[in-house]
């Protein structure tokens, strides 16, 4: 029923209703605003129907007034009537059929309507039996690479896995520790396994908790207001089932040997069976009681302690996953990584300003962004909306609405009245076309601080020629960041192949920078890259590539992944001040130390 349905579950309702607006050729602009509210209210941690039931709806940025009333009207009544009008004469196949990467709305109802396609159950299956009997080739506006390309499509989503992107697992883990410590004093609760790790993607969600009454906070933990199901609830340990589906455990440990169970239960397995041939050697034997040496067990409260009796640092959990970090603990040379308190900018924001992108717009004004730039401490703020439609508009209608915004950003910057303490960093997010040139008239770069070049469009290029795309792409002067550079979508589309050695020497010789990019679904570089990144010496920035004010809050997965990857304060160019930030940028506006009185 509708009262049950998650968060997830009603962003893809709403999805499917801009998908059926698409198909029968409604108002743009409605159906953006119901993808925005989609992708809003999967991102809110906070239940839909909680805030609902608080008549707070719309205080969430992207939910207006009519689908405020179409989301009461779901939870009061269970459907809703404008959607299920909406809804008539489709075939219920085509929703489904949205799961495959590179298949949109008009596409999936002309499959469904070619091939008779209607129970969503088995629509799919039906989908990918056509294209193995050759049937979607010969369906006019296909071809075979068309159903080749659907084929890969169905196979990369037949074989995704069910894991949680990190920063639901995250906010999920924090509600319940919030809950478990409330009205407890010095309570020590921590996230375990590829939660602690901090992991793009988390499964099950374990809890460790330093306790000598374990009884009283398992009887707690299973009254947590949000548990569908108990599984079990012993002693020591209980498991329960969320009302979203998925698996918490919570482990218990007496205070005085819980640094051994943290430790144990980290891991990675990597790690942990590392860490075992290192005791070994020392006549030693790990568990997660303790460390066993000639037959007595000696317990840790804490963990620094547990790896300084294996003779080495303690080693932050992201750096746990076997690449050289025990040798490195072992000599005390473990990198100093970077901290969110270290970040003084994030130069990738979407606003509202009217840029009449092919692309989403921010949700947000200029204003209210660099009121939460601020709030945060941050020195500079990027805006960086993606460029004017290529298609849409002639280039003199492309440099009319640059400069536009730059003026705008002046006259922000310099207002006596506003008094800004931080500067506003003129930016843009600009297409690489497949050929590599940028979707910008060369004039354009003239309104710019600098640019962000990405790719948004064709991503089953070949490495050489993805490679090549790319690297032309990055050679003007004024674009400085390669944004969300492999272009993963976590769970939805697989990275372009790229030659990284060639974009790493690139980089480097060119003093471009690399973006990791904190936005939930991407965290994108990831790890493994910004690990060669790091060694290779090639600068990086953490940017949340918000559209929403709350989004600028993301920037702690960057920080996540760039931790994962060893990356220290000297590897992220937005660790740097304002004025640092500017003269890299040549930026003709004044430092911001004499900025604060307005001039």
């Amino acid at each position: 029923m509708s009262h049950e349905m998650s968060n997830k579950e009603i962003a893809d309702l709403l999805r499917r209703v801009a998908a059926a607006l698409e198909v029968k050729g409604k108002n743009s602009f409605k159906i953006a605003a119901y993808e925005k509210a989609a992708s809003t209210i999967e991102q809110t941690d906070v239940e839909i129907k909680s805030l609902w039931q608080e008549n707070r709806l719309q205080e969430i940025s992207g939910i207006g007034i009519n689908i405020a009333k179409h989301l009461n009207e779901l939870f009061e009544k269970g459907e809703v009537n404008y959607f299920e009008k909406i809804f008539q004469d489709l075939p219920q196949g085509m929703f489904e059929l949205l799961n495959i990467s590179g298949i949109g709305p008009k596409t999936a109802y002309k499959l469904c309507l070619k091939l008779k396609i209607e129970n969503p159950k088995n629509a799919i299956d039906q989908l990918e039996e056509a294209a193995k009997k050759g049937k979607i080739k010969k369906i006019e506006g296909f071809g075979e690479q068309s159903e080749k390309d659907i084929l890969e499509g169905i196979k990369q989503y037949k074989n995704r896995d069910e894991r949680m992107l990190l920063p639901f697992a995250w906010e999920l883990s924090q509600k319940i520790i919030n809950y478990l410590e409330k009205d407890e004093k010095n309570l020590r609760i921590d996230p375990l396994g590829s939660l602690r790790r901090m992991s793009s993607t988390i499964g099950d969600i374990d809890l460790a908790v330093a306790t000598d009454k374990p009884q009283e906070i398992i009887k707690k933990f299973i009254k947590f207001p949000e548990i569908k199901e108990i599984i079990v609830a012993g002693k020591n340990t209980a498991r329960i089932i969320h009302q979203n589906g998925r698996q918490i455990d919570l482990k218990t440990m007496k205070p005085e040997a819980y640094g051994a169970l943290l430790q144990h239960f980290t891991g990675s397995k990597q790690h942990n069976i590392h860490l075992r041939e290192v005791a070994i050697k020392k006549g030693l034997s790990l568990s997660e009681y303790g460390i066993k040496r000639q037959g007595k067990l000696e317990n840790f409260h804490f963990e620094k302690e547990f790896y300084k009796a294996l003779g080495m640092e303690w080693i932050p959990p992201e750096l746990r996953e076997d690449k050289g970090e025990i040798e490195a603990a072992q000599k005390n040379k473990l990198p100093k990584l970077i901290e969110l308190k270290d970040i003084r900018g994030d130069l990738h924001i979407h606003s509202d300003f009217p840029i009449e992108s092919s692309h989403d717009l921010g949700a947000d004004s200029i204003e209210i962004l660099a009121k939460k730039a601020q709030d945060l401490g941050y020195e500079y703020l990027g805006l960086s909306e993606h460029n004017p439609s290529f298609s849409q508009h002639s280039s003199q209608q492309i440099l009319d609405i640059l400069k536009r915004k730059r003026e705008k950003i002046d006259k922000l910057n310099y207002s006596r009245t506003r008094k800004l303490s931080f500067s506003i960093i003129n930016s843009l997010e600009i297409d690489i076309k497949p050929d590599g040139n940028l979707a910008i008239p060369e004039k354009g770069f003239d309104f710019l601080d600098l640019a962000i070049a990405s790719i948004h469009s064709s991503f089953k290029m070949n490495q050489k020629e993805m490679t090549k795309r790319v690297l032309h792409g990055l050679v003007h002067p004024k674009v400085k960041i390669f944004g969300h550079p492999t272009g993963r979508k976590l769970g939805e589309r697989e990275p372009y192949n790229l030659n990284w050695e060639q974009i790493f020497s690139f980089c480097l010789k060119n003093n471009k920078w690399l973006e990791i990019n904190a936005f939930p679904n991407r965290l994108d570089l990831p790890d493994s890259l910004v690990y060669k990144a790091v060694k290779a010496g090639v600068k990086m920035i953490i940017d949340t590539d918000s559209h929403t004010v709350d989004q600028l809050n993301l920037m702690i997965y960057g920080i996540s992944v760039a931790r994962r990857g060893w990356a220290t304060k000297n590897d992220i160019i937005n660790t740097m001040s304002y004025n640092q930030i500017a003269k890299l940028l040549n930026l003709k506006g004044l430092p911001l130390s004499k900025m604060k009185g307005g001039e």
